[in-house]
């Protein structure tokens, strides 16, 4: 089995799940419970939390655990509409953001706010300066994605918080499910305001992620109930996921120091066979991009032809996102970019881990150039 769709989730470290096993065979008591044992898991909690904040350099504070990274950008985004309407009813998003961002801010509509959407330029970027035209007295969040989750395109995060910083009374969110390991994270420079990332990206558990909330700000909850995470995020938490992706994330921070380079070499290497093929045209931009996702098309078929073709040789690869996969409409994020429909219905996402390695890369183009050789005769024999 070759796996190249880790953008939609990774696999799970062994270490993670057998952590994650081992606090819900041991640890399994309410951590609200005012006993000892509810003690000791509440503590257990609290050094997941700091664990997080010292390897994102931030304060344990400021890291607040939820569902993932869908709930976490729903709430940065609806949490600061709610807490902040009153100062105004304007948000700033771009056209190719993940539909848990996209779908929010779109419902905040039907409540009276009013959104800008950022149209890219043909490399899947914003510029700082569209950011600036878009502000108005009444913009309370700018919210935009660090690493775009089909094409790899990484948005000029630094840049925009710095231009914020001139704007106290507006609120930066970011989503860094795609960036955490892969593309620096700048929570410790104060640009930042909202940061969601998501353990299953990140070879930990599913239903598991995190909310850095800066120091200082305030924001309403969306789920009410009991006080758990400082009374932003009720329900009983899920202490064996809190752990596991405490641990998650340690681990891939340091793979990321030692494995980044191969990765970016296993990238080069699908990029220019890719580019050598003929009716073959890549999308993902040669220059600030992610070193784990490839988008591309191959003229004449459908992207979930080709993904069918692969599935039969364990090869897995995907159409647009996961969150889209299933509802055969055109990437959104490529016909924002000005790539044609009968492009974006065709494209393939190819998106790397730290384990995949330089043999699958080569097993992957041999086969890809096998089965778009036998589709196109069949395809001449059906004319």
């Amino acid at each position: 089995m070759i796996y190249l769709d880790n953008s939609a989730t990774t696999k799970p470290y062994k270490e993670v799940l057998d952590t994650f096993m081992k606090v819900n065979e041991s640890y399994y008591a309410n951590p609200s419970s005012i006993h000892s044992f509810g003690g000791r898991i509440e503590k257990l909690i609290q050094q997941s939390r700091e664990q997080v904040a010292s390897l994102l350099d931030i304060k344990k504070k400021e890291v607040f655990f939820t569902s993932g990274g869908t709930e976490s950008n729903n709430l940065a985004i609806k949490g600061t509409a709610l807490q902040y309407g009153h100062r105004g009813k304007h948000i700033i998003t771009t056209n190719i953001e993940h539909p848990s961002v996209h779908n929010a801010v779109k419902q905040l509509e039907i409540f009276g706010y009013s959104v800008t959407y950022l149209d890219v330029d043909a490399q899947g970027r914003i510029q700082p300066e569209q950011v600036k035209a878009a502000i108005q007295e009444d913009t309370i969040l700018v919210s935009v994605m660090q690493v775009n989750n089909e094409i790899g395109s990484v948005q000029p995060i630094r840049e925009i918080g710095m231009l914020l910083s001139d704007f106290p009374k507006i609120l930066f969110h970011v989503d860094a499910v795609q960036a955490c390991g892969k593309v620096p994270l700048i929570l410790r420079e104060k640009l930042i305001d909202l940061c969601s990332i998501s353990a299953h990206k990140i070879h930990g558990i599913k239903g598991t992620g995190m909310l850095f909330v800066r120091d200082g700000l305030e924001l309403s909850p969306i789920i009410s109930g009991g006080e758990q995470e400082g009374n932003l995020r009720s329900g009983t938490e899920n202490t064996g996921g809190i752990v596991s992706f405490a641990k998650a994330l340690r681990m891939h921070l340091e793979e990321s120091k030692q494995l980044l380079p191969i990765m970016e070499e296993n990238q080069r290497y699908v990029r220019k066979e890719l580019e050598e093929m003929e009716g073959v045209t890549v999308h993902t931009p040669e220059e600030h991009h992610a070193p784990h996702i490839l988008n591309f098309s191959i003229e004449g078929f459908k992207g979930e032809v080709v993904v069918h073709a692969l599935d039969l040789h364990e090869v897995f690869v995907s159409t647009t996102s996961a969150c889209s996969s299933k509802q055969s409409k055109p990437s959104r994020t490529l016909l924002s970019m000005g790539v044609s429909k009968s492009q974006a219905n065709s494209s393939i996402r190819v998106s790397l881990s730290f384990h995949n390695t330089m043999e699958e890369c080569r097993q992957f183009i041999q086969l890809l150039k096998k089965e778009i050789e036998l589709l196109q005769k069949t395809m001449r024999r059906s004319r």
